[in-house]
């Protein structure tokens, strides 16, 4: 697994306090490595696993990984991280596990359409802002998703009239795909 998350080695060796985690790789999955990560106390390698499950997760069979090992449910708790970075990327690893039909299933089912509402409702950072949005997006493509995500769609309006070009981009997007009606 390890050729499918070129950041793994670096994690696992850049950060000292995570040493511990090398001796457990030959025991579990990438994907389950990572996901123990995403509790770490510290905020940078909390991102850095969230980031590296996003990378995991960007082959089909990865996705499928992280759905398989339990990280959605950690992701969406960073969702509410202190750490904009942290946030941004829990984000970020849920949009492209969201790709699948079995990611936006379990993405809905661990709560994380109320947690990216919730953080585009609070969050100013246009980095987080902008993966919570490509985020809210994939799971508007299931009727269960679309249907919850339909509130925010003022919100996006709004965003999608006072935001930077990408910002307009990607708001007008999930706008569509929230509106579109079968």
């Amino acid at each position: 697994e390890e050729q499918h998350c070129p950041r793994y080695t670096e994690v696992l060796e850049v950060h000292p306090q995570i040493n511990s985690f090398k001796a457990v790789v030959s025991t579990q999955s990438t994907g389950e490595v990572f996901t123990s990560l995403l509790a770490h106390k510290t905020w940078e390698i909390r991102g850095k696993a969230a980031r590296d499950i996003m990378d995991i997760s960007f082959p089909l069979n990865g996705k499928k990984r992280a759905v398989k090992c339990g990280c959605i449910k950690e992701l969406v708790k960073l969702l509410t991280d202190e750490n904009f970075n942290v946030r941004s990327q829990a984000a970020g690893a849920l949009m492209s596990i969201a790709i699948t039909t079995e990611g936006k299933k379990a993405s809905i089912k661990e709560g994380a359409v109320e947690a990216l509402m919730e953080l585009l409702r609070m969050d100013d950072g246009s980095d987080v802002k902008l993966n919570v949005i490509k985020a809210i997006t994939m799971l508007a493509e299931d009727p269960e998703g679309r249907l919850k995500l339909s509130e925010i769609v003022p919100l996006l309006q709004q965003i999608k009239s006072s935001g930077g070009p990408m910002m307009q981009k990607v708001a007008t997007t999930a706008v569509n795909v929230i509106t579109w009606k079968p």
